[in-house]
Protein backbone atom coordinates (compact mmCIF):
# COMPACT_ATOMS: atom_id res chain seq x y z
CA UNK A 1 0.00 0.00 0.00
CA UNK A 2 1.46 3.48 -0.73
CA UNK A 3 1.63 6.13 1.40
CA UNK A 4 -1.38 8.42 -0.29
CA UNK A 5 -3.38 5.37 0.45
CA UNK A 6 -1.52 4.27 3.89
CA UNK A 7 -0.72 7.22 5.67
CA UNK A 8 -3.42 10.25 4.21
CA UNK A 9 -6.24 8.73 5.50
CA UNK A 10 -8.17 9.09 2.73
CA UNK A 11 -5.73 11.45 1.18
CA UNK A 12 -4.54 13.62 4.15
CA UNK A 13 -1.36 16.13 3.51
CA UNK A 14 2.10 14.82 5.13
CA UNK A 15 3.42 17.68 6.48
CA UNK A 16 7.09 16.70 5.75
CA UNK A 17 6.08 16.69 2.52
CA UNK A 18 3.91 20.04 1.86
CA UNK A 19 3.52 23.80 2.06
CA UNK A 20 0.52 24.77 2.60
CA UNK A 21 -0.96 28.68 2.96
CA UNK A 22 -3.45 29.57 4.67
CA UNK A 23 -5.80 29.57 1.53
CA UNK A 24 -5.12 25.92 1.17
CA UNK A 25 -2.75 26.45 -1.89
CA UNK A 26 0.91 24.82 -2.09
CA UNK A 27 3.63 28.12 -0.98
CA UNK A 28 6.08 27.14 -4.23
CA UNK A 29 8.75 28.90 -6.29
CA UNK A 30 8.69 27.08 -8.90
CA UNK A 31 12.02 26.64 -10.73
CA UNK A 32 13.02 29.23 -13.53
CA UNK A 33 13.57 28.84 -17.16
CA UNK A 34 17.34 29.57 -16.46
CA UNK A 35 17.79 26.76 -14.45
CA UNK A 36 21.59 25.23 -14.44
CA UNK A 37 22.13 21.70 -15.30
CA UNK A 38 23.35 20.71 -11.59
CA UNK A 39 20.45 22.70 -10.10
CA UNK A 40 17.99 20.36 -12.48
CA UNK A 41 19.73 17.71 -11.72
CA UNK A 42 19.50 18.08 -7.92
CA UNK A 43 16.28 19.25 -7.97
CA UNK A 44 14.99 15.82 -9.94
CA UNK A 45 16.57 13.58 -7.57
CA UNK A 46 15.07 15.76 -4.88
CA UNK A 47 11.65 14.62 -6.40
CA UNK A 48 12.59 10.80 -6.63
CA UNK A 49 13.44 11.23 -3.09
CA UNK A 50 9.43 12.26 -2.05
CA UNK A 51 8.20 9.58 -4.43
CA UNK A 52 10.18 7.07 -3.10
CA UNK A 53 8.98 7.68 0.09
CA UNK A 54 5.25 8.49 -1.12
CA UNK A 55 5.34 5.36 -2.97
CA UNK A 56 7.26 2.43 -1.19
CA UNK A 57 5.58 -0.25 -2.82
CA UNK A 58 5.42 1.04 -6.49
CA UNK A 59 6.19 -2.04 -8.98
CA UNK A 60 5.32 -3.32 -12.15
CA UNK A 61 1.49 -4.41 -12.09
CA UNK A 62 1.75 -6.56 -14.61
CA UNK A 63 1.33 -10.70 -13.01
CA UNK A 64 4.29 -12.97 -14.24
CA UNK A 65 6.71 -15.72 -12.42
CA UNK A 66 9.25 -15.83 -15.17
CA UNK A 67 11.03 -13.42 -18.05
CA UNK A 68 8.98 -15.25 -20.28
CA UNK A 69 5.75 -14.66 -19.01
CA UNK A 70 6.50 -10.88 -18.33
CA UNK A 71 7.08 -10.58 -22.33
CA UNK A 72 4.30 -12.03 -23.37
CA UNK A 73 1.95 -10.04 -20.45
CA UNK A 74 3.77 -6.60 -21.75
CA UNK A 75 3.00 -7.28 -25.80
CA UNK A 76 -0.71 -8.01 -24.86
CA UNK A 77 -1.12 -4.53 -22.35
CA UNK A 78 -0.62 -2.67 -25.71
CA UNK A 79 -3.51 -0.77 -26.25
CA UNK A 80 -5.04 -2.96 -23.17
CA UNK A 81 -5.30 -2.55 -19.53
CA UNK A 82 -3.07 -4.62 -16.72
CA UNK A 83 -6.11 -5.13 -15.17
CA UNK A 84 -7.28 -7.29 -18.30
CA UNK A 85 -4.08 -8.56 -19.44
CA UNK A 86 -3.76 -9.86 -15.93
CA UNK A 87 -7.15 -11.87 -15.93
CA UNK A 88 -6.68 -13.36 -19.81
CA UNK A 89 -2.53 -14.45 -18.58
CA UNK A 90 -3.30 -17.15 -16.02
CA UNK A 91 -5.35 -19.34 -18.71
CA UNK A 92 -2.62 -18.63 -20.92
CA UNK A 93 0.35 -19.49 -19.22
CA UNK A 94 -1.24 -22.66 -18.06
CA UNK A 95 -1.87 -23.56 -21.75
CA UNK A 96 1.63 -21.56 -23.01
CA UNK A 97 4.56 -22.21 -21.20
CA UNK A 98 7.16 -22.10 -22.87
CA UNK A 99 9.01 -20.66 -26.33
CA UNK A 100 8.17 -23.48 -28.45
CA UNK A 101 4.72 -23.83 -26.75
CA UNK A 102 3.90 -19.93 -29.04
CA UNK A 103 6.17 -20.99 -31.65
CA UNK A 104 3.82 -24.40 -32.21
CA UNK A 105 0.41 -22.49 -30.99
CA UNK A 106 -2.79 -22.58 -33.21
CA UNK A 107 -3.46 -19.36 -33.96
CA UNK A 108 -7.11 -19.24 -33.30
CA UNK A 109 -7.01 -21.00 -30.03
CA UNK A 110 -4.61 -18.13 -29.22
CA UNK A 111 -6.79 -15.58 -30.46
CA UNK A 112 -9.48 -16.30 -29.04
CA UNK A 113 -7.84 -16.60 -25.38
CA UNK A 114 -6.29 -13.25 -25.45
CA UNK A 115 -9.53 -11.44 -27.84
CA UNK A 116 -10.77 -8.99 -24.40
CA UNK A 117 -6.96 -7.67 -24.43
CA UNK A 118 -7.60 -6.12 -28.10
CA UNK A 119 -5.81 -6.15 -31.66
CA UNK A 120 -5.69 -9.89 -30.73
CA UNK A 121 -4.81 -10.78 -34.37
CA UNK A 122 -1.65 -8.59 -34.74
CA UNK A 123 -0.61 -9.97 -31.37
CA UNK A 124 -1.41 -13.13 -31.61
CA UNK A 125 1.10 -12.92 -35.18
CA UNK A 126 4.11 -11.48 -32.42
CA UNK A 127 2.86 -14.04 -29.67
CA UNK A 128 3.64 -17.28 -32.29
CA UNK A 129 6.58 -15.36 -34.14
CA UNK A 130 7.95 -14.09 -30.81
CA UNK A 131 8.06 -17.79 -30.03
CA UNK A 132 9.87 -18.56 -32.72
CA UNK A 133 11.95 -16.15 -32.82
CA UNK A 134 13.57 -17.43 -29.01
CA UNK A 135 13.38 -21.06 -30.28
CA UNK A 136 15.22 -20.28 -33.39
CA UNK A 137 17.89 -17.57 -32.01
CA UNK A 138 17.79 -17.86 -28.54
CA UNK A 139 17.10 -22.03 -27.66
CA UNK A 140 14.04 -21.14 -26.54
CA UNK A 141 15.24 -18.56 -23.54
CA UNK A 142 14.48 -15.06 -23.53
CA UNK A 143 18.01 -12.89 -23.75
CA UNK A 144 19.01 -10.46 -20.96
CA UNK A 145 20.22 -7.53 -23.62
CA UNK A 146 18.63 -4.69 -24.91
CA UNK A 147 19.86 -4.90 -28.45
CA UNK A 148 18.54 -8.59 -28.68
CA UNK A 149 15.44 -7.86 -26.79
CA UNK A 150 14.07 -5.64 -29.86
CA UNK A 151 14.78 -7.74 -32.40
CA UNK A 152 11.97 -9.73 -31.39
CA UNK A 153 8.61 -9.57 -32.93
CA UNK A 154 5.91 -6.62 -31.11
CA UNK A 155 8.94 -5.80 -29.02
CA UNK A 156 10.77 -2.46 -28.40
CA UNK A 157 12.57 -0.47 -26.28
CA UNK A 158 9.93 0.34 -23.72
CA UNK A 159 8.93 -3.77 -23.42
CA UNK A 160 12.54 -4.51 -23.90
CA UNK A 161 13.05 -2.25 -20.57
CA UNK A 162 10.03 -3.46 -18.58
CA UNK A 163 11.41 -7.05 -19.18
CA UNK A 164 14.93 -6.23 -18.26
CA UNK A 165 14.65 -4.27 -15.23
CA UNK A 166 11.71 -6.35 -13.44
CA UNK A 167 12.59 -9.85 -14.91
CA UNK A 168 16.35 -9.61 -14.99
CA UNK A 169 17.24 -6.74 -12.68
CA UNK A 170 18.70 -4.81 -15.17
CA UNK A 171 18.12 -1.14 -14.59
CA UNK A 172 15.91 0.31 -17.73
CA UNK A 173 13.68 3.72 -18.52
CA UNK A 174 10.06 2.84 -19.20
CA UNK A 175 8.97 5.40 -21.32
CA UNK A 176 5.14 5.27 -21.28
CA UNK A 177 2.66 7.91 -21.75
CA UNK A 178 2.69 8.85 -17.58
CA UNK A 179 6.80 8.71 -17.83
CA UNK A 180 6.65 11.22 -20.57
CA UNK A 181 4.27 13.47 -19.15
CA UNK A 182 5.69 13.63 -15.34
CA UNK A 183 9.27 13.85 -17.25
CA UNK A 184 7.90 17.23 -19.18
CA UNK A 185 6.43 18.74 -16.17
CA UNK A 186 9.02 18.67 -14.36
CA UNK A 187 11.03 20.01 -16.62
CA UNK A 188 13.37 16.88 -16.99
CA UNK A 189 13.26 17.22 -20.73
CA UNK A 190 11.50 19.06 -23.84
CA UNK A 191 11.65 15.69 -25.73
CA UNK A 192 8.40 13.89 -26.98
CA UNK A 193 10.37 11.60 -28.86
CA UNK A 194 10.34 8.09 -26.04
CA UNK A 195 14.06 7.12 -26.78
CA UNK A 196 14.96 11.07 -26.33
CA UNK A 197 13.17 11.25 -23.25
CA UNK A 198 14.64 8.13 -22.09
CA UNK A 199 18.48 9.53 -23.01
CA UNK A 200 17.80 12.61 -21.34
CA UNK A 201 16.17 11.13 -17.69
CA UNK A 202 19.01 8.69 -17.84
CA UNK A 203 21.31 11.34 -18.00
CA UNK A 204 19.97 12.56 -14.57
CA UNK A 205 20.26 9.62 -12.64
CA UNK A 206 22.16 7.01 -11.30
CA UNK A 207 21.65 3.90 -13.19
CA UNK A 208 20.86 1.61 -10.23
CA UNK A 209 17.44 4.27 -10.31
CA UNK A 210 16.05 3.75 -13.33
CA UNK A 211 13.74 1.20 -12.72
CA UNK A 212 12.04 2.35 -9.60
CA UNK A 213 12.07 5.84 -11.28
CA UNK A 214 9.99 4.26 -13.87
CA UNK A 215 7.33 2.69 -11.51
CA UNK A 216 7.49 5.63 -9.29
CA UNK A 217 6.69 8.32 -11.79
CA UNK A 218 3.80 5.75 -13.73
CA UNK A 219 2.46 5.20 -10.31
CA UNK A 220 2.55 9.21 -9.37
CA UNK A 221 1.06 9.65 -12.81
CA UNK A 222 -1.69 7.36 -12.96
CA UNK A 223 -2.97 9.01 -9.01
CA UNK A 224 -1.88 12.15 -9.08
CA UNK A 225 -0.32 14.17 -11.52
CA UNK A 226 -3.70 13.41 -14.33
CA UNK A 227 -2.99 14.08 -17.95
CA UNK A 228 -5.94 16.35 -18.25
CA UNK A 229 -6.52 17.46 -14.42
CA UNK A 230 -3.42 17.08 -12.36
CA UNK A 231 -3.99 17.45 -8.78
CA UNK A 232 -1.27 20.17 -7.94
CA UNK A 233 -2.89 21.17 -4.58
CA UNK A 234 -2.35 17.51 -3.47
CA UNK A 235 1.11 16.43 -5.06
CA UNK A 236 4.27 15.80 -2.56
CA UNK A 237 6.74 17.67 -4.93
CA UNK A 238 4.22 21.02 -5.78
CA UNK A 239 7.11 22.85 -4.72
CA UNK A 240 9.63 21.42 -6.57
CA UNK A 241 7.48 21.66 -9.92
CA UNK A 242 8.26 24.26 -12.41
CA UNK A 243 4.52 22.78 -14.07
CA UNK A 244 2.24 23.51 -10.46
CA UNK A 245 -0.87 25.67 -11.22
CA UNK A 246 -1.72 23.43 -14.58
CA UNK A 247 -4.31 21.66 -12.49
CA UNK A 248 -6.20 22.44 -9.43
CA UNK A 249 -4.24 24.28 -6.57
CA UNK A 250 -6.81 24.32 -3.85
CA UNK A 251 -5.78 21.53 -1.76
CA UNK A 252 -9.69 20.85 -0.49
CA UNK A 253 -10.45 20.37 -4.08
CA UNK A 254 -6.96 19.08 -5.17
CA UNK A 255 -7.62 15.66 -2.51
CA UNK A 256 -10.61 14.91 -4.41
CA UNK A 257 -8.68 14.56 -7.63
CA UNK A 258 -6.52 12.24 -6.35
CA UNK A 259 -7.38 8.41 -7.36
CA UNK A 260 -7.36 5.57 -4.19
CA UNK A 261 -5.90 1.93 -5.37
CA UNK A 262 -8.90 0.90 -5.96
CA UNK A 263 -9.62 3.76 -8.51
CA UNK A 264 -6.53 2.94 -10.17
CA UNK A 265 -6.83 -0.60 -10.01
CA UNK A 266 -9.83 -0.12 -12.12
CA UNK A 267 -8.56 2.36 -14.82
CA UNK A 268 -5.61 0.11 -15.16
Amino acid sequence: MDRLTASWGPFRADRRLWRVSRRGRIDTTAPTTDETPLARTRRARRIHRILAETYPDAHCELDFTNPLELLVATILSAQSTDVRVNMVTPALFRRYRAAADYAGGDRTELETMIASTGFFRAKTNFLIGLGQALVERYAGQVPARLDDLVTLPGVGRKTANVVLGNAFDIPGITVDTHFGRLSRRFGWTEETDPVKVEEEVAAIFPKRDWTLLSHRLIWHGRRVCHARKPACGACPVAALCPAYGEGEVDAAKAIKLVKSAPQVAAAL
